[in-house]
């Protein structure tokens, strides 16, 4: 992550209306997904500095990995509960989850189905692994140069890492949808435009407000509907059964 971006990522994931719509949406995917009485074990692969665990709470005992040391406040908290290191094979928690949780992570890789391969290593018998990830190429903008993406995936794109991988996709979608004629139209202003990427703004609080609603409204009316597109995509997935 570029270095001036970490320095604002706290303060943007707790008050920016994408990063709030996007939290309402895992929850209420999770909720719906998950038991209604949980005490499940769970891990939030780059869990920064533990901006999730609060409503992972929830659901069970949540850990995170975190590679990037300088996202994690060593007086934080939750420190005690991330480790900070590479999600390679060399972490070997020495247990197993029944969630794991890969938020906009693969789309920073050149090999995601090792990564996403690990993380369903992970998993009890019946876990869930939960991925989202930047949908389409064609919405690639100076914000992903920013995040230092090595790409942005569709469903058949993602098909393809999962089935490297060894994962059974449970269910698979898009989210974002509004967004996603808003960044088609950001990329053709930026071909013209041409600058240097920054990093994202909070916006006047009504704006804010606005676009957080209606997101949250669009995700509530559209998530069971099969669209095709969106600036996001969600999906959960299992391990595939090994023959005995």
């Amino acid at each position: 992550m570029d270095p001036e971006y970490g320095r604002h990522y706290r303060e943007l994931y707790e008050k920016h209306w994408w990063w709030r719509a996007r939290e309402d949406a895992l929850v209420g995917e999770l909720r719906r997904r998950l038991p209604k009485s949980s005490s499940l074990s769970i891990l939030d692969v780059g869990c920064g500095d533990a901006l999730f665990f609060d409503r992972l709470r929830q659901f069970g005992d949540v850990e995170g990995i975190e590679p990037a040391a300088e996202l994690v406040d060593p007086n934080g908290p939750n420190r005690a509960r991330i480790t900070v290191a590479p999600f390679d094979a060399n972490f070997q928690p020495g247990k197993s989850y029944d969630l794991v949780l890969m938020l906009d992570v693969l789309e920073h890789l050149d090999t995601p189905e090792q990564t996403l391969q690990q993380a369903l290593s992970l998993l009890k018998p019946g876990g869930l692994v939960v991925v989202t990830v930047p949908a389409f190429r064609m919405l690639w903008t100076r914000h992903d140069r920013l995040n230092q993406h090595r790409t942005r995936f569709t469903k058949s794109s993602f098909d393809r890492v999962a089935r490297a991988s060894g994962m059974k996709i449970v269910s698979s979608r898009y989210f974002f949808i509004w967004l996603f004629a808003a960044k088609l139209a950001l990329r053709a202003v930026e071909a013209i435009f041409r600058s240097d990427p920054s990093v994202p703004k909070i916006p006047s609080p009504a704006v804010n407000e606005l676009l957080y609603r209606l997101s949250c409204t669009e995700e509530k009316l559209t998530r069971l509907l099969p669209i095709p597109i969106g600036s996001s995509l969600l999906v959960v997935g299992q391990q595939i059964p090994q023959p005995a």
